[in-house]
């Protein structure tokens, strides 16, 4: 065999070599990031469910991946943390729309995994919410005549009741991860006004204040708070609340009360000494 020959021969080897790498040495995206993140569609629409989910480059035991949604002007839409699966995946859903997802655009989902060097980002489209909570679930307000519709991940709702004396509703949850509550309370509900102009709500999870996300319209005023896996009780207080049958009651006391003046009055002119 000719030296030539030889010399196109190993050519040939090498250049076959070099085409068969890339079927067995297809790059990990781990190995370039610590964790990865990705959603199930490139765009949502109102109401849809988004799944999020990826897979991190170790496994630290008791740290959990935290998940932050952002609208397309940065405001913070969704907080959740959920647990690193042993094969070091993770996976969580949440739903589109409410108050705060009003903007059509593009939304971002920051992820991180025991400190700033363990994160990444990814992004999705989403065509815009009609606002309110999204879910549709709706739940009686004991104590008064009153339902409210709202939205839960990472729990559920048991019970609501009006605590009058405090001007305040108290939210009974069972938690089964860390998650957020959206509520709509209308106005006529409860409300938060100083000089007849909005003030505040104060929000107290378990009896400790917290910050939460809010919309208000002139009708209601609907409130995004997040809360730590194990909270049992979201207590939102404002300055005035309305009891049980509230515009009822009023009414038929007012009618009560006019009704006892007439009769005293009446009883009065009779038992008066004629002269």
């Amino acid at each position: 065999m000719s030296t030539r020959f030889k010399g196109f021969a190993l050519l040939a080897i090498l250049a076959a070599a070099v085409g068969a790498v890339p079927a067995f040495a297809q790059e990990n995206p781990l190995d370039t990031v610590p964790i990865t993140v990705t959603t199930d569609q490139e765009s949502y629409a109102d109401g849809e469910t988004i799944v999020i989910s990826g897979e991190a480059k170790d496994y630290i035991s008791g740290v959990q991946v935290s998940i932050v949604v952002l609208n397309p002007i940065g405001n913070v839409v969704t907080i959740q943390q959920v647990d690193l699966d042993t094969d070091k995946t993770y996976s969580t859903s949440i739903t589109a729309g409410g108050s705060l997802w009003k903007a059509t655009g593009t939304y971002t989902v920051k992820v991180q995994y025991g400190g700033e060097n363990r994160s990444n980002e990814t992004t999705f489209e989403f065509g815009g919410s009609s606002g309110g909570a999204p879910s549709g679930k709706t739940a009686h307000v004991e104590n008064t005549d009153f339902d409210v519709s709202y939205s839960i991940t990472g729990g559920k709702v048991l019970g609501i009741t009006a605590d009058v004396e405090a001007n305040s509703l108290l939210v009974s949850i069972q938690t089964t991860s860390d998650g957020t509550l959206t509520i709509t309370l209308p106005r006529e509900l409860i409300d938060a006004k100083i000089n007849g102009e909005d003030d505040s709500f104060f929000v107290l999870i378990d009896g400790e204040e917290v910050e939460f996300e809010e919309e208000t319209t002139s009708a209601d005023r609907t409130l995004t708070i997040s809360f730590q896996d194990g909270a049992e009780e979201i207590e939102i207080i404002g300055t005035q609340i309305v009891p049980e049958f509230g515009a009822i009651a009023a009414l038929v006391l007012a009618v009560a009360i006019i009704s006892i003046i007439a009769v005293s009055a009446k009883t009065r002119l009779r038992l008066m000494p004629k002269y």
